[in-house]
């Protein structure tokens, strides 16, 4: 799971392209993360941190990372549901 909230904090901060996580996420949360394009400022390469995981219902996990940035760090707020024997991110958010 960590890898994949370090795989999306790079997307967000655009330091790798978006195409690399497209097998981890659903259809609906690739196109948002194609269509959000930038949305961590850094001049750094951002560095996923402590995680907060919880499991509201059995096939679902939501997460939270923080990412840090240099001068400000900031959280993103994943959920993963299992397809078949795969997880996926059903949907994602940063501040």
């Amino acid at each position: 799971m960590r890898h994949l909230g370090q795989a999306l904090a790079e997307v967000l901060a655009g330091r790798r392209p978006p195409e690399t996580v497209a097998d981890r996420l659903t259809d609906r949360a690739y196109r948002e993360l194609v269509q959000a394009g930038q949305m961590i400022q850094t001049s750094r390469t951002p560095f996923a941190g402590s995680m907060h995981v919880k499991e509201p219902r059995d096939g679902a996990i939501e997460m939270c990372v923080l990412v840090h940035c240099g001068e400000r760090n900031h959280v993103l707020a994943v959920r993963l549901e299992r397809r078949g024997v795969q997880w996926l991110c059903t949907d994602f958010e940063t501040a």
